[in-house]
């Protein structure tokens, strides 16, 4: 039988992977970087509020609400300064709380409201949405990163906030976690999506997993799908294909995309992290999109488009939240 095509790379369109700023790396160090910055009016600074930001709509679309140091509240003491880097000339720093959003703004009566990245993320131009994924990343970041795991001594953030320091001068820098996610497909060309136990009745989405210490993505793929549905993989080089990537701040995870050849077809779900699996044509999905009977990944995330990779274009269904 020859074996069935698997998509090919790259995937279209991942909502958090349009990266258009400079970060800027080298441009940190200074201890005075925050303050000079915060003292140029030519500065946008992007307020974040318990994973939530300013936004506001325009004649050209969705933006984030970017003010200059001078229209925006004085940090507050636990507040996270964040410098996200540099667009066409202009310098971008980011204001983290893990308090709640200001009941209202100066901007409110022009629109301005506050929402979450898996909201508006897939709406926003390239940068607002790097500038919006890089400070929740790193504000996720620095909110577990408090102590340090070697003393119990309180962190200090540093280099314009991309490292915490110890009071020895010991540095910790940011962590990322990896994870596979993957399009299962058969020998007769279905597709495997899964249900997890936490998520509302009929939500579906593609398997994933997070990366072992050791391991390589290709051989996290297969554990993975054997583990949650009993379902083995090929273990040929063109049977793990890789697809793509997207940063997934929910907290901080890098979601690593395959298309994947099984080559067994009974189901055996955990019963643990996936709670139901099934397979699908394309046209029982299409079916069951159109009845509700299955509600898919939103499209700001990478698993939505790697089952639109698989189907062939967008899905025959409107986004609803993630919830």
């Amino acid at each position: 039988m020859t074996p069935v095509p698997l998509p090919s790379p790259p995937l279209p369109d991942l909502a958090l992977s349009r990266q258009h700023l400079d970060r800027n790396g080298v441009d940190r160090a200074p201890a005075s970087r925050l303050a000079d910055l915060w003292a140029s009016p030519d500065t946008r600074v992007l307020r974040v509020h318990a994973g939530r930001a300013p936004v506001v709509t325009t004649p050209e679309g969705l933006r984030l609400v970017l003010r200059a140091p001078a229209e925006v509240p004085d940090p507050g003491a636990e507040d996270l300064q964040l410098y996200l880097g540099v667009d066409d000339g202009v310098h971008h720093v980011a204001v983290i709380s893990t308090e709640a959003e200001p009941e209202s703004t100066d901007g409110a009566a022009g629109g301005e409201e506050w929402r979450g990245l898996r909201e508006v993320g897939e709406h926003l131009t390239a940068r607002d949405a790097g500038l919006f994924t890089e400070a929740l990343s790193m504000g996720n970041w620095h909110a577990v990163t408090r102590f340090s795991p070697r003393t119990g001594q309180p962190l200090t953030a540093t280099t314009s906030g991309w490292v915490k320091t110890e009071p020895d001068g010991r540095e910790h820098f940011p962590r990322t976690d990896a994870a596979v996610i993957m399009a299962i497909i058969s020998p007769d060309d279905r597709l495997l999506l899964g249900h997890q136990p936490v998520w509302p009745a009929n939500r579906y989405s593609v398997l994933a997993g997070f990366v072992e210490p050791g391991e390589c993505f290709e051989d996290t793929v297969r554990r993975e799908a054997f583990e949650e549905a009993g379902i083995v993989i090929g273990t040929g080089l063109e049977d793990v294909r890789y697809l793509g990537s997207q940063p997934w701040p929910f907290p901080a995870s890098l979601m690593v995309g395959f298309a994947a050849r099984a080559v067994t077809t009974d189901i055996k779900v955990d019963g643990d992290e996936i709670a139901l699996a099934r397979w699908f044509s394309r046209e029982e999905l299409a079916e069951e999109l159109r009845t509700g009977g299955v509600l898919p990944p939103p499209g700001v995330s990478i698993a939505r488009r790697l089952i639109e990779a698989w189907y062939g274009g967008p899905l025959p269904v409107e986004d609803r939240p993630w919830v």
